[in-house]
């Protein structure tokens, strides 16, 4: 249990500095916007390529891969019909923060540490990763592009979106350097390295900074819009994860790891996705912040019911 405690904690660290600069007036909200257009353009994108770079291709073709798309597209459907039935936003791009907040895990800077602590080794998490840099965000930064631009989505505008955006091109870059087996040059890595190491706490200090600027989280008109998200992200999506994975034949320390990974709350990078197409701001804060806490006695009960059942 150190493992969920520490990664939390760390993640809550650098947030509070965020705040306690925007509250002494360090930092204002264009800072948040710089940020995370830091973090969108520059390093994230080098963050993925290190990510794909390193991370051996034959562990994530998996039940696990297929478990956690299952569950992610699932509770997807789940809350686009929600937020249809109960007049939620109704803009592209709205439904894509929402749905996002639902259910795209933290897989990364949370993730990680977890899966080490907690599960035992990193390779665990890397499925749901890799799932989400490959799979998910591409589509998704595609939409973004074509609702910021007022376009209608079509297929191939889609694809032409794909690969002319800074996240999916580093993952893609980071793809190809790792299935062709580049050995990249000292210089040129370390300095990939350096600027994907600014991603997180760049991330998570503009998180802080909206804490401290913005409205007080998942109070008003929009708390229960919040409330939902919170539910399916915490709740719904791990127990989809469950479901899906024990129909898959999947069992003991697998099975445990897809759980755990579905549990994880709201990743950051969806409040930077937010500010960068300026759609749902405040709720994609809110969704981050509540599923954070909320994650933790969640992950920790998973964890004591699959050791009671002796995994």
């Amino acid at each position: 249990m150190v493992g969920v405690i520490e990664g939390f904690a760390t993640i809550a660290i650098i947030v509070a500095v965020g705040w306690l600069l925007a509250h002494f007036r360090v930092l204002d909200e264009s800072a948040q916007n710089n940020l995370s257009r830091l973090a969108f353009y520059v390093a994230s994108p080098a963050l993925l390529l290190q990510v794909m770079e390193r991370t051996p291709l034959d562990t994530v073709l998996s039940r696990n891969l297929v478990t956690s798309l299952i569950a992610f597209t699932a509770t997807v459907g789940i809350y686009l019909l929600l937020a249809r039935s109960r007049g939620g936003p109704g803009s592209l791009g709205a439904r894509l923060i929402g749905s996002l907040s639902a259910a795209y895990v933290n897989a990364g800077n949370l993730g990680i540490p977890i899966a080490l602590y907690v599960l035992g080794d990193v390779a665990w998490v890397a499925p749901t990763l890799l799932m989400q840099l490959l799979i998910i965000t591409p589509v998704y930064m595609a939409l973004f592009d074509s609702d910021a631009r007022g376009e209608r989505p079509t297929l191939l505008r889609s694809i032409r979106r794909m690969f002319s955006n800074p996240i999916t091109i580093g993952a893609i870059a980071g793809l190809l350097i790792a299935v062709l087996d580049i050995r990249l040059p000292r210089v040129i890595g370390g300095s990939i390295d350096l600027l994907g190491n600014m991603a997180v706490p760049a991330m998570l200090l503009a998180f802080g900074i909206s804490l401290r600027r913005g409205p007080r989280p998942a109070a008003g008109r929009a708390a229960r819009h919040v409330w939902t998200i919170v539910v399916l992200k915490t709740l719904v999506m791990p127990a989809l994860a469950l479901g899906v994975g024990l129909l898959l034949g999947m069992h003991g320390q697998a099975l445990f790891a897809v759980v755990v990974t579905a549990a994880l709350p709201t990743a950051q990078n969806i409040f930077t996705y937010a500010v960068r197409y300026r759609r749902e701001v405040n709720l994609a804060r809110d969704a981050i912040f509540v599923t954070t806490f909320v994650s933790v006695p969640v992950i920790l009960i998973i964890a004591a019911g699959f050791h009671l059942a002796g995994v």
